[in-house]
C-alpha cells in the first residue's frame, strides 16, 4: 500500500537559519539533504512526501521549495509566513507562493515562542484568516496542552481554518497517563470537521529512544482513530527527527504494524493517502 509521508524536515546551514538548532549537541545540529533519506525511504513504503518548514524564516521555504522541484517524489512543501505581517504575508501567498507549483502549506514553530497563545494575537489571526479563505491549512505543531487550547481558540474564531496536529500534540506516552487533560481537549478538538491528526514523532514523544515500538504507541493512535476517524488522519516520518529514536525503516515498521491491528484495508488507504492528497491539495492521481 503506498504511502505519502507528510512530514519530512531537510535543512541546509549554508540556506537558511535554524535557531533552534544552535548550540544543539544532538546528531540533529547539521546539514540534513533530501537524497541521504532515499536508501531508507526504499525499505519502506513511501511513495511520495511533503516537505514541512524547520525553521521561521523565508529562506528555508525557498529552499525547500526548490529542493521539491528537483525531487520527484517529493509532491508538496509546508512552508513558513511572516503572520504577524498579514499584508505582507497576503502579498507574498498572491504573488510568489500560490503560483508554485509544490506550495501547500504554512506552519510556524509556535512550540518555540514564549507566548503560548501567539497564534491568537489579532494579526497573527488575520493572516490566518486568509489561510481559511485561501483554503491553504495550517500546521499546528504544539507540545503542552495549551497549544491545544489555543488552537481550539482559533477554530471558534476561524472555523473555515483547516488544521492539523503535527505528532498528535505531544500525548504523555513517556509520562504513562493513559490520556488526561491531553485527551479531554483532543476529545473537543474532534467536535471541528476542519481539525486533524498527524501521526508522527511518536518515537521522539515516548521516551525511549531506539526502544519504543507497537506496545507504546498503539492505544494513543487508536483512541485518535477512535475520536477523530480514519478520515481525519495522516501519517509521517518526522525525518531526521525521528531519528534520535531509530532509523527511518523502523519509525514506519512501528506506525504499519499499528495501523494494521487497528484498521480494514479501506481505512489505512485514507489515511495513508487519499487524506493527505486532500488536505494538502496534492491532486495526485487515485491508485
Amino acid at each position: 500500500m503506498k504511502i505519502i509521508d507528510t512530514h519530512i524536515h531537510i535543512w541546509d546551514f549554508e540556506k537558511a537559519k535554524y535557531t533552534w538548532l544552535e548550540g544543539n549537541n544532538s546528531p540533529l545540529n547539521r546539514t540534513y539533504a533530501i537524497e541521504e533519506l532515499e536508501g531508507e525511504r526504499l525499505k519502506t513504503n513511501v511513495e511520495y512526501g511533503i516537505l514541512v518548514q524547520a525553521a521561521n524564516n523565508s529562506e528555508d521555504t525557498d529552499w525547500m521549495l526548490h529542493v521539491a522541484s528537483q525531487t520527484p517524489w517529493i509532491k508538496g512543501v509546508v512552508g513558513w509566513l511572516p503572520l504577524l505581517d498579514p499584508d505582507y504575508s497576503k502579498a507574498i501567498l498572491q504573488n510568489k507562493y500560490q503560483k508554485n507549483l509544490y506550495f501547500k502549506g504554512i506552519r510556524h514553530l509556535i512550540h518555540d515562542e514564549n507566548d503560548i497563545r501567539w497564534l491568537l494575537q489579532p494579526k497573527v489571526l488575520k493572516s490566518l484568516s486568509f489561510l481559511a479563505e485561501e483554503n491553504i491549512p495550517f500546521d499546528v505543531v504544539g507540545v503542552l496542552p495549551e497549544h491545544i487550547e489555543t488552537a481550539l481558540e482559533v477554530c471558534r474564531q476561524e472555523p473555515e481554518l483547516k488544521m492539523v496536529f503535527d505528532h498528535l500534540n505531544q500525548p504523555p506516552i513517556k509520562d504513562k497517563l493513559k490520556f488526561g487533560k491531553w485527551g479531554d481537549l483532543m476529545k473537543k478538538a474532534a467536535q471541528n470537521q476542519n481539525f486533524y491528526m498527524k501521526i508522527s514523532g511518536l518515537g521522539t514523544t515516548s521516551g525511549k529512544p531506539e526502544k519504543w515500538g507497537k506496545d507504546d504507541i498503539s492505544d494513543y493512535i487508536k483512541f485518535i482513530l477512535d475520536h477523530f476517524g480514519s478520515n481525519r488522519c495522516l501519517v509521517g516520518g518526522d525525518w531526521p527527527v525521528s531519528l534520535l529514536a531509530g532509523s527511518y525503516s523502523y519509525t514506519w515498521r512501528q506506525y504499519e504494524e499499528t495501523l494494521q491491528d487497528l484498521l480494514s484495508e479501506e481505512e489505512r488507504r485514507a489515511v495513508y493517502y487519499d487524506n493527505a492528497n486532500a488536505f494538502y491539495n496534492l491532486n495526485l492521481e487515485d491508485l
